[in-house]
């Protein structure tokens, strides 16, 4: 009996007394790590919204805290020099969600648990007492973290895609643990499919790794039968009671012009995009009844979001087939690049700007885990900031859960994740990245807006402030110094009480309620 018959009746989880982090210290690490078995994992409760007059806080911090809950009432009077200013009369972006990806890999690590343990797993990330992650990734066929190269139709000339069949790293891994997921989460689960290449026998260089494009031009036979394959695919999701949100036309679609990538990949230039897409995939999407599938084009690194975007977005024909476009983390990120961001909505302000995938550990002569390290949470909450401060709308990390090397990966790309999973001992370990992801997650729900947060004066936190749909408001603060600091929010919204006096710890994250 495969274990997604024991998943498949999982229920929301009941509201009960938050458990504590379970801590275990790593040699030599900067924090350390929550672990979870089949029978103990942490939680956090739902209902956070603090009564009126009251504001509630929540701390991670380096040395000692995960989630801590404080529960203060609003002042009268601003104790502190440094001020961040709060003005829900200035309105930003609408937030779509957070959430990580079911690769191959993750799917498997998942349920290479115990049945406990995998529950508690999937509770950490969808439940009420988890992050209710609201966003999830879904490769179309294998990618590098899957444990072998496959597609749905290895039959070569058959472009009426008669073969097509999921196999399976479908129906034994990733269907299941998506359909645990969305039978756990309050939140609507938004997927988003992505593939990393076409069949090998589709393409230029006739394999599936190391690059090659589509055989033809766009509106020719090949990149017809590319466009069915989505069809295809998401048909058969939907037969397993999946419906995919949106799809991204290619993965990292510069990879394909560069050699050492060693894992699939396919080139798919921007003037290329945009032909695929108003010739082939937009048209053939419509003409199966999927015109309310959000299609999004880039999924590739930051710099080249505004010029591509530029290709694509000015034809008329392809835009009316787009919602937005993705973005990945992997090239340097810094004021220029964030700014390429808000570059790009400016220029398309009806379509949204989602990052779609990050990790850590996936630099040369780098350690691909890390168990504990705080600073990889910091990269991954100040990215967070950043992007949301640049008008991003959601963010997807990678995989949702990697094994003690980082893997499995068949072209040995491994890489850290927030949860890794030690199947030998059925454990599981929560990452300083886990918790980082979850201040804004789990506090900042679909539906929130981003609002106005201003500094008064020079400040070394990251800050970033919205309005959730309920009217209450949440502000995050990123201390990435070794020192406490001091800083006074106004809402200038209130008359009364307007004030919260935060003291905020050395290299913690906070998230406030109010």
């Amino acid at each position: 009996m495969y274990k997604w018959m024991i998943l498949a009746v999982f229920c929301l989880p009941c509201l009960g007394e938050n458990k504590p982090c379970q801590r275990k210290n790593i040699p030599h690490a900067t924090s350390f790590v929550c672990e979870c078995s089949a029978t103990y994992c942490d939680t956090i409760e739902r209902n956070t919204k603090p009564r009126f007059g009251q504001y509630v806080v929540y701390t991670s911090s380096k040395d000692g805290d995960r989630f801590q809950r404080q529960l203060f009432m609003l002042e009268n009077k601003a104790k502190y020099r440094q001020q961040l200013i709060v003005d829900d009369s200035v309105h930003y972006q609408e937030i779509l969600g957070f959430g990580g990806s079911f690769t191959d890999s993750a799917t498997m690590n998942i349920l290479n648990l115990s049945d406990g343990a995998t529950e508690n797993l999937l509770k950490s990330y969808f439940s009420t007492e988890g992050l209710e992650y609201s966003l999830g990734r879904v490769p179309i066929h294998s990618c590098d973290f899957s444990t072998r190269e496959y597609s749905y139709d290895n039959t070569p000339g058959d472009y009426e895609l008669s073969r097509f069949e999921l196999v399976e790293e479908d129906t034994k891994y990733k269907i299941p643990v998506i359909r645990a997921a969305l039978d756990m989460s309050p939140r609507e689960l938004k997927l988003i499919a992505s593939p990393w290449s076409a069949p090998a026998w589709m393409k230029t260089n006739g394999k599936m790794a190391g690059g090659g494009s589509l055989i033809g031009q766009p509106g020719g036979l090949v990149y017809q039968t590319w466009a069915l394959y989505f069809v295809k695919f998401l048909e058969a999701y939907k037969k397993n009671d999946i419906s995919i949100w949106g799809v991204t036309t290619q993965n990292e679609p510069s990879a394909g012009s560069m050699p050492f990538y060693q894992w699939q990949s396919m080139s798919m230039p921007a003037a290329i995009m945009r032909d695929f897409v108003k010739r082939d995939l937009g048209p053939t999407l419509h003409d199966h009844g999927y015109q309310d599938l959000h299609i999004i084009t880039h999924d590739d690194n930051t710099p080249s979001l505004l010029s591509e975007s530029q290709v694509i977005y000015q034809d008329e024909e392809a835009a009316k087939y787009l919602s937005g476009m993705a973005v990945h983390w992997y090239m340097s990120k810094n004021d220029d690049t964030y700014d390429i961001l808000t570059k790009t909505h400016q220029e398309f302000p009806d379509k949204f700007i989602i990052a779609s995938e990050a990790c850590e550990g996936y630099q040369l002569f780098t350690k691909s885990v890390k168990l504990g390290a705080w600073e990889r949470g910091e990269r991954y909450s100040y990215d967070i900031i950043q992007d949301l401060n640049h008008w991003v709308t959601g963010w997807l990390d990678w995989n949702l859960a990697l094994d003690m090397n980082g893997g499995p990966n068949w072209a040995n790309n491994q890489v850290d994740s927030p949860i890794i999973v030690d199947a030998e001992r059925d454990l599981f370990y929560k990452q300083p990245m886990f918790y980082h992801l979850g201040h804004f997650s789990k506090f900042v729900p679909p539906g929130s807006v981003r609002i106005g947060l201003q500094s008064r004066d020079d400040t070394p936190l990251y800050s970033i402030a919205f309005k959730l749909p309920d009217n209450s408001k949440v502000a995050i603060l990123l201390n990435k110094r070794d020192v406490a600091l001091k800083v006074t929010l106004r809402d200038l919204s209130r008359t009364f009480y307007p004030y919260i006096n935060a003291n905020i710890p050395a290299r913690s994250i906070q998230t406030y309620i109010w």
